[in-house]
């Protein structure tokens, strides 16, 4: 992803959020990274790009679990690993219940099939 792809803005959106909910200014933020305050205005303009080691070690000076900070963005995205592993799951669980059903559905049969051999048995 570079700088000027449209999914990097709400990256970025993603971090600004997540300092505001922490209650911190660019200041404070830039204070606990040990940096300059030009540095988080560059960063969250997106004159600066981060990589993943920025991205956690801001993470961890606000306070916010990095991966609760991806998720974020990627629901933003509406491409979220969240929402695919939502759909997924759902997925996953109807096939489980298609399968118990299908097994209790042959067991019934196995029982019906064995009741008869064994009624035409007893009946010669």
């Amino acid at each position: 992803m570079s700088t000027h792809d449209a999914d990097y803005p709400m990256l970025l959106a993603a971090l600004k959020a997540a300092r505001a909910r922490a209650g911190m200014s660019q200041v404070d933020l830039a204070e606990r990274l040990g940096n300059a305050q030009t540095f988080v205005s560059k960063c969250e303009r997106g004159e600066r790009r981060l990589d993943v080691v920025e991205v956690v070690e801001i993470c961890e000076a606000l306070g916010v679990p990095p991966l609760e900070l991806i998720a974020d963005y990627l629901e933003q995205r509406g491409r979220g690993l969240l929402a695919r592993d939502r759909e997924t799951k759902a997925v996953v669980d109807a096939r489980r219940r298609q399968e118990r059903k299908t097994a209790v559905f042959v067991r019934y049969n196995l029982r019906l099939s064995r009741c008869s051999s064994v009624g035409r048995a007893a009946h010669s």
